[in-house]
């Protein structure tokens, strides 16, 4: 006992031990035995028998047993023991439960209970078995079975161990002294319920002496004061805190977990310009809203606390300048808010400020401004510019009857340079296609040069360019919008075609038609037309015409019945005026038919050229359908003569191709498709013109062969050709292997009366310079050809 820390745990486990002794050496028992019997009486009695009661002879109720014993011998738990055991022998001790004759042993003669393993608490903390005593002659159980249970004694085997290996944390920077860092637990397996192998207690084994830890909790503080735990100074660190069993006395077993510990950033450090001065330089030509340059401050915090805004406080470009912020590199980008002359200003300061879009946090910062200020100093560069006017638009008016040559008005530029360079005029031709105006190239006057019309364009929008004249390529345009103010030129006119009817019954003043009128001018005070009834005709006694004085007229009857037959159609000429100065006026014709009508008035039959030409088409219409109808058949009748058309091969398919045989017949005979006869005309006569053809899809009748027209040539006999032919038609006919009779048949044969004899150079006796070939002149112009050929080859060997 002098090795524990404690000498209470010692003497705990001394009186632990001597109690284990004596309840395993001492049997503290009753046993009642019941005898059975009849029917218990009111006295006691049980069918005539006495019930005796008799006291158990032993009885226990538990175990201890030390877990992870180490010695060779098994391990002694202790004893059963019964009264009825009179050491004769004649009693066995039997054994149940968790672990029985496996983990757990009993000597079945003395009782002695006895462990096989060693045994592991934090696996199983205790085991319940069951023991018996029997007769061992009758087998007979001598006492009643009973449970007991074996609890293992817990020693200190297991060292604590944490719930991660490794935790993140944070906290933000400047924290006071304390401030709750994290919590870090730990377990530990061995029995909390007994002795201190499971009491914990935490310590930091590194991060001293940044951070603390609470020896009974676990949780992390802060140790430094706000001055020390600086972000940007250093942001993260590395605990290691150690936990101890035994209440971390000597002895006890240690675990250990790693922390990191990130310090998060606060708002405590004001952005700060790099530079106090910035030099910029940009051309006066420099378009609004063109970055002029950028300047850049810094600031040691993160994220959103690193966030800031510039702004233009003062200077003499205050209004001239801007400046945004780059929300990527948190850079000032100063921008041009109006267009720069350097002609009036040429340099520019601006006073630029920048701070922090969040709160900041100046508990940290003491005396130190939470703003910063920049210089920055543009300087404008001189541009050679084009010609400026002196209006961005020009507007100007004249009359639509202004006379060619007439001024509408006068536009000015001038160099905005230090030359002051003269200016040349000249007008846009692509805004002015018809060339209505032109300018005058020196002062800039815009004249007429062609008449206008407003009722054609009542605006024109042409581009007057200004060009410097010493330089050409310096120049500007300007629109000048010309508006043509209206004169009263147009007379008014029927708004429509009107036609109506009256009936042939009718009645005196009646209304047949309602007229209205349109004018192409557009007057100030609106259109006011006046409406009369033409001066001069036969038609004032028949109709009236009353002016309604809204614009519209009205056209009444002066008769009670009018006749198809004495006039079917009435041609009312209507004056219309307008009230316009110079006043114009036209006459438009109304046209009126007379109808038969019902008792209603309503139209039922009119004249027979009223209905002609309401319901049929007129003359011109019919005129262009038919023509196209002629048109179309002629299309149709070309096609299919075209179609018809062949094309024939010539008799001697190549110059240079001269045979014994002139004509080549490339025919393999026809078939259900082959409708062309043969003709053999060609070698007799070469002039022979094809006028018949036997169709060759239908057997020859009568004569074999087809009548042909040919040129007779009184010094030629044509017998031998023809008898050599029906040789060879009989012959072919009689040949039971010939092709069918629609088939060609070629019969090569040259006569025997040529004048020329053979043409063939095999059986020709003489040579080629011997031969008159003139001869073949007077075959025809098929054979001209040939007599130019050899006559041409006789004349370049003679020359």
């Amino acid at each position: 006992c002098t090795t524990l820390p404690f000498p209470l745990t010692c003497l705990l486990t001394m009186i632990w031990a001597c109690l284990s002794l004596y309840v395993n050496s001492t049997s503290i028992s009753r046993k009642t035995v019941l005898e059975m019997g009849g029917e218990e009486d009111r006295d006691g009695t049980k069918g005539g028998k006495i019930l005796k009661r008799f006291k158990r002879g032993w009885m226990w109720n538990q175990f201890f047993l030390q877990e992870e014993y180490t010695g060779s011998d098994k391990q002694y738990i202790g004893k059963l023991q019964s009264d009825m055991d009179k050491g004769d022998g004649t009693l066995k001790y039997i054994l149940t439960g968790d672990g029985a004759g496996d983990i757990f042993t009993i000597d079945e003669n003395n009782g002695d209970l006895h462990a096989n393993k060693r045994l592991d608490r934090e696996e199983k903390a205790f085991y319940t078995l069951r023991a018996t005593v029997v007769n061992k002659n009758t087998g007979l159980k001598l006492e009643p079975e009973t449970e007991f249970i074996v609890k293992l004694h817990d020693i200190n085997d297991n060292e604590p161990k944490f719930a991660k290996e490794l935790y993140i944390a944070s906290a933000p920077e400047r924290s006071n002294i304390g401030t709750s860092v994290t919590q870090v637990t730990a377990t530990d397996a061995d029995d909390s319920m007994y002795g201190n192998s499971a009491k914990l207690r935490y310590s930091i084994s590194q991060g001293h002496p940044y951070f603390s830890v609470d020896p009974n909790t676990g949780i992390i503080r802060t140790a430094l004061g706000p001055g020390e735990m600086d972000r940007e100074k250093r942001e993260h660190y590395q605990v290691v805190i150690e936990a101890k069993d035994m209440a971390g006395q000597r002895g006890g077993l240690t675990g250990t977990t790693t922390v990191n510990i990130t310090l998060t950033d606060v708002n405590d450090n004001p952005p700060r310009f790099s530079q106090s001065i910035y030099q910029f330089s940009v051309p006066e030509s420099i378009k609004t809203g063109i970055p002029v340059g950028r300047i850049n401050a810094v600031d040691k915090d993160l994220g959103k606390n690193a966030e800031m805004y510039y702004s233009v406080v003062s200077g003499d470009g205050l209004d001239m300048f801007d400046v945004i912020t780059d929300k990527d590199s948190q850079e000032g980008i100063i921008t041009v808010l109006k267009p720069l002359d350097y002609e009036k200003t040429r340099s520019y300061t601006l006073e630029i400020q920048v701070q922090n879009t969040q709160t900041l946090d100046t508990r940290f910062l003491g005396y130190l401004p939470t703003k910063d200020m920049a210089t920055v100093r543009i300087g404008i560069e001189d541009v050679d510019e084009p010609p400026l006017f002196e209006k961005a638009s020009y507007m100007m008016e004249v009359k639509e009857d202004a006379a060619v040559g007439t001024a509408v008005g006068s536009v000015r530029a001038m160099d905005p340079d230090g030359y002051n360079s003269p200016v040349r005029y000249s007008i846009d031709r692509r805004t002015d296609l018809d060339r209505l105006f032109n300018v005058h190239s020196g002062n800039g006057s815009i004249f007429i040069i062609r008449p206008l019309d407003r009722e054609e364009a009542a605006w024109h929008n042409i581009s007057v360019i200004a060009t410097e004249f010493n330089k050409p390529l310096q120049t500007s345009w300007v629109p000048v919008y010309v508006r043509l103010l209206d004169v009263n030129d147009n007379a008014p006119k029927f708004a429509s075609f009107y036609e109506t009817f009256v009936c042939e019954k009718t009645k005196a003043g009646q209304k047949i038609q309602t007229v209205s009128a349109v004018d192409a001018d557009d007057p100030v005070g609106g259109h006011k037309f006046f409406f009369s009834l033409a001066m001069e005709g036969a038609y004032r006694g028949n109709f009236t015409v009353k002016d309604n004085g809204d614009n519209t007229a009205g056209v009444l009857t002066r008769r009670s019945s009018y006749s198809q037959l004495h006039k079917s159609i009435y041609l009312v000429p209507v004056v219309i005026t307008d009230g316009d100065f110079p006043m114009q006026s036209s006459t438009g014709t109304l046209t009126v038919r007379v109808c038969t009508c019902d008792r209603e008035g309503n139209m039922e039959l009119c004249n027979a050229e009223a209905q002609t030409s309401s319901a049929g088409l007129s003359t011109g219409a019919l005129v262009a359908i038919l023509l196209c109808v002629i048109i179309l058949l002629m299309i149709i009748v070309l096609f299919a003569a075209l179609k018809r058309q062949k094309k024939k091969e010539p008799l001697i398919i190549s110059k240079e191709d001269v045979r014994d045989n002139v004509v080549s017949y490339n025919d393999e005979g026809g078939g259900e498709e082959d409708t062309q006869a043969f003709d053999i005309g060609a070698l007799r006569n070469p002039e022979a013109i094809e006028e018949s053809k036997q169709r060759r899809d239908i057997i020859p009748s009568g004569t074999l062969y087809p009548p042909i027209r040919r040129t007779a040539i009184p010094s030629r006999d044509n017998a031998d050709v023809r008898d050599f032919i029906n040789q060879r038609v009989q012959d072919n006919d009689s040949n039971p292997t010939a092709p069918p009779y629609d088939s060609l048949a070629t019969y090569a044969y040259e006569g025997t009366s040529s004048v020329a004899e053979s043409l063939s150079s095999l059986e020709s006796a003489s040579s080629e310079g011997d031969q008159d070939y003139n001869y073949l002149s007077d075959w025809g112009p098929r054979f001209r050809k040939l007599a130019d050929m050899y006559g041409a080859e006789d004349s370049d060997r003679e020359s």
